[in-house]
């Protein structure tokens, strides 16, 4: 009985909540589904728990909930429910996805610079099927929660998103879009100034110390939101000692294995050296594998920034056309100048792969992302999907990668119990794929339709109205 209480107060809940949502004329342009009930009818179900995926199933969701969720033919639907047959077709939940960006790499003369893609980039995510994002780091904070805001009031189209406070990073880069701090003072006012706005969450960058951890967990920690840390002169087993919840980049920014690291100094050739040189099974990466998953520290996967170019794509999950004309030309010829180049990269990319499993088989929460920065081949959307891929190609099974991509994050956020998996209660952000995912991964790029709580958005549609427009905003 209190189950079925539960329910209905959810399901009034998210009936009110979805009646308040108000889209523009610019964004129902591109919704495709609209009706109060659907049932998506004998469908492949990859629920996003781990389990295997169970074929013939339909799914009923009204009012942006989901009501019920069994084989075909046992579920009752209900007469006024829009029907989409999902015959031949997978379902799975709506990515979350948690180290993202809103800005994409644009050089500065001889610098390396990034900048703000408020258009391109919210739309590309959700066609690409990320109903859920983390902003990794953030250059135009005001922008990033600005976003939000016009995304929550069905003014434009993208996920949820979390909003990630400006790096907290120390001076030593000479990116001219970075934020930089002076101490742990000047970190614990960075850091409480955009937690009063909206920030939900930290990232601590490559040159940042312990102190400047220190003192931001002392900030976040007693309200509740996270630290993450893309490191390099803090030790991932110092950071997990000091309390940082979440680590990126798998084990590729870690200095644990630099011969002498001098505490925080950031020695990034010696640290990737390190790495290099570590061998895939060595004791010392286990035995850190252990200490981390001891201290409840996540790790995000972002394979796609790393993978390596000979005989892969110029744009990751096949996103060239996203690029204006000019930035089609740069990756164009950055690919090609690296075509049998990038060995020793090829052979670190499968070692982390290698890391990344024995991180998820020894019980460690693997979440991810795409970090849609680097060289610029990885374009928000596109990547997404391409990470899921990677992770396939890393020894996961679908189910397994499709759960790394979904509820570990949810549970990351502390929101499995409304999104990341396909259940009844959860909030109906769900993904059509035509064609079947278990049997072959890549099949995931063929989005039909991406649900976010119970709106249908068409995703070809939304990839074709950004085409050439990525470099631009």
């Amino acid at each position: 009985m209190l189950a079925r209480l539960l329910l209905f107060s959810a399901i009034v809940f998210a009936a009110s909540a979805h009646a308040q949502t108000t889209f523009t004329p610019q964004v129902q342009e591109y919704i495709k589904v609209k009706a109060s009930v659907v049932a998506i009818t004998d469908v492949k179900l990859i629920d996003g728990t781990g389990r295997p995926a169970q074929a013939h199933q339909t799914v009923v969701f009204q009012a942006g909930r989901i009501t019920q969720v069994g084989k075909a033919g046992k579920v009752k639907v209900p007469k006024e429910a829009e029907i989409i047959s999902g015959a031949g077709k997978t379902l799975l939940p709506g990515l979350v996805m948690l180290h993202e960006h809103l800005y994409y790499t644009m050089p500065a003369g001889s610098f390396f610079n990034i900048a703000e893609m408020p258009y391109s980039f919210p739309r590309l995510y959700l066609a690409g099927g990320a109903t859920t994002i983390r902003t990794a780091g953030s250059v135009e904070p005001q922008t990033d929660l600005a976003i939000q805001r016009l995304i929550g009031e069905g003014k434009l189209i993208g996920p949820s998103i979390d909003v990630t406070a400006p790096y907290i990073e120390e001076p030593g880069m000479d990116i001219p879009a970075l934020n930089t701090v002076h101490g742990p003072e000047d970190a614990a006012r960075t850091a409480t100034y955009w937690a009063d706005r909206g920030c939900t969450s930290f990232k601590m960058y490559m040159h940042a110390t312990r102190a400047d951890l220190a003192a931001v967990v002392g900030v976040a920690h007693p309200h509740h939101l996270k630290i993450t840390g893309h490191l390099c002169a803090i030790t991932y087993r110092e950071a997990a000692e000091l309390g940082i919840d979440n680590l990126e980049h798998g084990f590729m920014a870690s200095s644990d294995f630099e011969p002498n690291h001098q505490p925080d100094v950031c020695d990034y050739p010696t640290s990737h050296r390190g790495l290099q040189n570590l061998p895939e099974n060595s004791p010392e990466m286990k035995a850190l594998i252990q200490f981390l998953i001891s201290k409840k520290v996540a790790l995000t996967s972002t394979l796609p920034v790393f993978e390596p170019y000979t005989g892969r794509e110029v744009v990751l999950g096949g996103g060239l056309e996203a690029l204006i004309p000019q930035l089609q030309e740069r990756e164009q010829t950055t690919w090609q100048r690296n075509q049998g180049r990038d060995s020793a990269s090829a052979a670190l990319f499968k070692k982390e792969m290698a890391w990344e499993k024995m991180f998820y088989d020894a019980g460690g929460l693997l979440v991810a992302g795409t970090d849609p920065t680097g060289a610029g081949r990885t374009v928000a959307g596109y990547a997404n999907r391409r990470q899921v891929e990677l992770l396939v190609e890393a020894g996961f099974t679908p189910a397994q990668a499709i759960k790394i991509s979904t509820l570990n994050g949810a549970t990351y956020l502390g929101r499995a119990a409304q999104i990341g998996s396909v259940e009844v209660g959860k909030q109906a952000d769900l993904v059509l794929v035509a064609g079947d995912v278990e049997q072959d991964i890549r099949q995931v790029r063929n989005t039909e339709l991406v649900f976010k709580q119970g709106v249908g958005f068409d995703s070809k549609k939304l990839f074709e109205s950004v085409k050439g427009k990525v470099g631009l905003n």
